[in-house]
């Protein structure tokens, strides 16, 4: 047989419950002891006022009658006393109602029973002398008050336990009703966070949860839809990635087969031309094929980074000076505007890779009579490089999406004018490797500027 185990509203509640019903015991408890201590310390206090109030009146009457004759076989003269205690002045007033809650006994000077009952007086009672003119002339003595003994207080005692365990029962069910209703309210929002998990793990990440708190359990509701956000967005970017490999990869394979066919078939001969056309379509291939292996060893951080102390500088000149030719070779200009010497904490190859990609860019989608200026300045402990070049520029919509893998400004997708559409992607992976920002914005020339920024080298590693 299964055994039932709670789920955790089932725990909280019992947690919550549990902790009541200790409370309520435990108050319940105290409050009975409290309450049979205090009714018995108040009927003592009431009867030591009696005691004081009939040594007084007997002391009086001792000291007019001159012995105890008046009281030998009178009870009726001890009523008349009792009761104008109850019936007395102001003074009296004051004094417990319902007469005595105990047995008490008047004896005489010689330890004889003048009024109470026949049993034997308590050697443990309470005493009062009866003082007259110095000397006792005897006693008030009272049973010692242990436990109720009236019935009138063992029934008024009686009630106050039935009406303290009607009180402890509705409180009972009251904090079993607020209990339950607690940890609903509490555990809904968990329980809306267990369902959109269950929804998430099974693919659907349009999945959003409530997240109008601002307790703990709010922001575990801000941090998941963010969650379900981010993955919801690299699934479909993946579907878009996949979709786009399987493009880029089919153009050239098209064009592959179909010159092969057309070499087969006798359509077109077997000349140097035709070989060089095929040997730019594998070219193509192994430039995708690179660049895709680049971009998925930056995206998981596998690229060997060895970064040392480097002037930045003189890596800018030199990805200039390799460039220079082939930029005038399409009649363009490189010129830099940067400062002497500025010292970062990378890895060379890596901002080589950086620059080279970046250069790449403008060489391809720059107009022939253009320039690409490269400035660079440090501000805030930063050095912050700007790659701006000429006409022609882009749109505010394109602008957004030129660091998307794939994406290409030109109307074609001929690989002619343009690249693989992942040199960008992979400056942003190797930029953010070096702890630095990568933005695109207009150029002041008409075309694009790529801004760069990369943290100076600490003072803790320059040397000495």
């Amino acid at each position: 047989m299964k055994l039932w185990r709670p789920g955790i509203t089932g725990k909280l509640f019992l947690a919550i419950f549990s902790t009541c019903l200790l409370v309520l015991a435990i108050m319940h408890w105290g409050v009975r002891l409290s309450f049979e201590h205090g009714f018995i310390d108040y009927i003592k206090r009431g009867n030591e006022q009696r005691l004081e109030l009939l040594s007084d009146a007997l002391g009086e009457q001792y000291a007019q009658h001159g012995n105890w004759q008046f009281l030998r076989n009178n009870d009726r003269f001890m009523f008349q006393i009792l009761r104008s205690f109850e019936h007395g002045d102001d003074e009296n007033r004051n004094l417990p109602p319902h007469g005595w809650r105990t047995q008490f006994w008047v004896i005489d000077q010689d330890y004889k029973v003048l009024v109470g009952p026949r049993s034997p007086v308590p050697t443990d009672g309470t005493r009062r002398a009866i003082n007259v003119n110095g000397r006792d002339a005897g006693w008030v003595v009272a049973s010692p008050v242990e436990r109720l003994t009236r019935n009138t207080d063992i029934n008024f005692d009686r009630q106050q336990r039935r009406t303290s365990w009607f009180i402890v029962a509705l409180a009972t069910l009251l904090a079993a009703a607020a209990t339950f209703l607690l940890a609903r309210g509490l555990l809904a929002p968990v329980k809306r966070l267990v369902e959109g998990t269950h929804k998430l793990a099974a693919g659907d990440f349009s999945t959003r949860v409530d997240s109008t708190g601002q307790d703990e359990l709010g922001k575990l509701a801000q941090d998941f839809n963010q969650l379900a956000s981010t993955l919801e967005k690299n699934h479909n970017m993946r579907r878009a990635y996949m979709a786009d490999i399987s493009h880029e990869l089919r153009t050239p394979l098209a064009i592959l087969r179909g010159e092969l066919e057309a070499i087969q078939d006798g359509v077109r001969k077997f000349t140097p031309e035709s070989v060089a056309s095929l040997q730019m379509e594998v070219a193509t291939l192994t430039k995708l094929v690179d660049d895709l292996h680049q971009l998925s060893m930056s995206d998981e951080g596998a690229l060997a980074y060895q970064k040392q102390s480097l002037d930045i500088i003189n890596l800018l000149e030199i990805a200039a000076g390799a460039f220079r030719e082939r930029f005038n070779s399409r009649g363009l200009s490189i010129r830099l505007a940067l400062p002497d010497s500025v010292n970062v904490f990378g890895d060379g190859d890596r901002l080589m890779q950086l620059f080279n990609n970046l250069m790449e860019n403008s060489l391809r989608y720059t107009d022939a009579g253009g320039q690409l200026v490269i400035s660079g300045e440090i501000v805030n402990q930063r050095f912050v490089m700007h790659f701006a070049d000429s006409a022609p520029g882009v749109n505010d919509e394109q602008l957004t999406m030129l660091f998307e893998r794939f994406y290409r400004t030109e109307g074609s997708r001929n690989r002619a004018s343009g690249g693989s559409g992942l040199g960008l992607s992979i400056c942003q992976n190797i930029v953010a490797a070096h702890n630095g920002k990568l933005d695109a914005s207009h150029s002041p020339f008409g075309g694009v500027s790529i801004t760069v920024e990369l943290p100076l080298e600490p003072e803790s590693l320059r040397p000495v």
